[in-house]
């Protein structure tokens, strides 16, 4: 039997905070239950604000926090445009593209009292950084990926002669920012679906889909404006519907392949043209990538921490992992390494085409090997990429995972990569995707086990 000092904790459940006091009184434990209070404890929802994780208290290195760095030492200064704000300014000290421009007018963000089909927010982003800005709005919101941390938010007050100062949000955007449905239970981005009525408020009973790239493309995009063209696939943007409607007879018709958006709202309030859907598309893949990388990186300290706890309980070596840690470790890789290779993306059944000014920008970034290949390129034809394996494998929140669960998903690609895994989940890889992306990974990606640089040196 082991005596075990319990701490105070607080646990997450369904949303919902509720402090659990425990004493520090010293408790019998068996091996038996101390195994099932641990497995409980790494199902629900931990506090990130305490250790390990500490997730307001610990200073975050992402490129807004950067940013407001330089400006506070003088070395960057935001810029005030008559027409848009600090908005111009801003994107570009952050380097987002204009053309990254999606448009949502669903009733579903903080300042959503001034969105609406005729206003709707503006969503700017790259691999690291998203900016939501509204008509009429009192601040710019941001979320930034830190590589540790993972999802952070800020404010910067959208108003002449304020100060340019961007602030660092926790709780109030959290309220929605933290959901065990949207974000996976951990500070996180949130794209979704919905069915919005004429004023943009979502009309609940009807439902919705958290969107990525496993979405049907019928279930896309409500409350969302498309601009492209995608032949005879289907999806609810572009739209609104009334009260009472009946999701399964939706007609998705009118508000499919239009090009512009004339007439609905003022273009030329915003400083883009559009909604692009290739935008939509990589959108919907990186916000969950994000996610799933901030869950993996929470899930492996936390499993390490209570490896250590359960040690020194027992009385066994500091560094020995139990089964159970092993496979939580284990679940976190896996998850990373579907959303990494796009399982579960359905086939395109036409081409899609956007504005050719996001694909150039979007392609641009980021590696490319001796063949001039990319993690980038698009297909748009089958799929959304020619080689189907996240860009983000190349972003310092992936590099900076914890060495236990960056490893075994890396080994775990490799396993895919070179056949030895045939599960049938991998199927829509053909020998030549897995070839390319092998080969693509050992030229572009110095941080990969040798066995890994092995299988595709030729």
């Amino acid at each position: 039997m082991a005596r075990l000092p319990l701490r105070v904790a607080r646990i997450s459940s369904n949303g919902n905070l509720v402090r659990a006091v425990y004493s520090d009184m010293l408790i019998r434990l068996s091996l038996g239950v101390l195994v099932v209070l641990l497995a409980a404890a790494a199902l629900s929802a931990v506090d990130y604000d305490l250790p390990p994780i500490s997730y307001s208290s610990t200073p975050v290195d992402d490129p807004v926090a950067r940013l407001a760095g330089r400006l506070a030492r003088g070395e960057a200064r935001l810029a005030w445009d008559t027409d848009h704000g600090w908005l111009p300014s801003l994107l570009s000290e952050l380097r987002i593209p204009v053309s990254s421009q999606v448009l949502v007018f669903s009733k579903t963000s903080l300042q959503r009292q001034h969105i609406a089909p005729d206003a709707p927010r503006a969503l700017y982003f790259n691999d690291e950084v998203y900016v939501g800005t509204v008509q009429g709005g009192a601040v710019l919101e941001i979320a930034a990926t830190d590589p540790r941390q993972g999802t952070v938010f800020y404010v910067l007050p959208q108003k002449r002669g304020a100060s340019s100062t961007l602030t660092r949000q926790t709780h109030e955007c959290l309220q929605c920012h933290d959901s065990n449905s949207f974000t996976g239970g951990v500070p996180g981005l949130v794209m979704r679906s919905v069915y919005p009525d004429a004023s943009g408020q979502p009309i609940f009973t009807a439902g919705g889909f958290v969107t990525d790239h496993r979405t049907r493309w019928e279930d896309r995009w409500g409350g969302w404006y498309v601009t492209g063209t995608y032949g005879t696939m289907r999806h609810l943007g572009n739209q609104s519907f009334a009260e009472g409607i009946d999701p399964t007879q939706v007609d998705r018709t009118p508000g499919a392949n239009l090009t512009a958006l004339t007439g609905r709202f003022a273009e030329d309030a915003y400083l883009g043209h559009g909604s692009d859907v290739v935008a939509l598309m990589v959108l919907g893949h990186q916000v969950q990538m994000h996610n799933l990388l901030t869950r993996a990186s929470y899930d492996t300290r936390l499993a390490l921490r209570d490896a250590e706890v359960m040690n020194q309980a027992l009385g066994r070596p500091l560094g020995e992992r139990s089964e159970s840690v092993q496979r939580r470790i284990s679940s976190a890789a896996e998850a990373l390494l579907r959303h990494l290779l796009f399982v579960g993306e359905p086939r395109l059944s036409g081409p899609v085409a956007g504005n050719p000014a996001y694909a150039r920008d979007f392609t641009a970034v980021g590696p490319r090997d001796g063949q001039g290949r990319s993690l980038r390129d698009l297909d748009l034809g089958r799929r959304l990429l020619r080689h189907p394996c996240s860009w983000l494998i190349h972003s310092e929140a992936f590099d900076a995972l914890p060495a236990e669960v960056r490893e075994l998903t890396l080994e775990r690609l490799r396993q895919v990569l070179t056949g030895e895994d045939q599960t049938p989940e991998f199927s829509h890889l053909d020998a030549a995707d897995r070839r390319a992306i092998g080969e693509l990974l050992v030229a572009t990606k110095p941080l990969l086990p040798l066995g890994f640089r092995a299988a595709f040196t030729r």
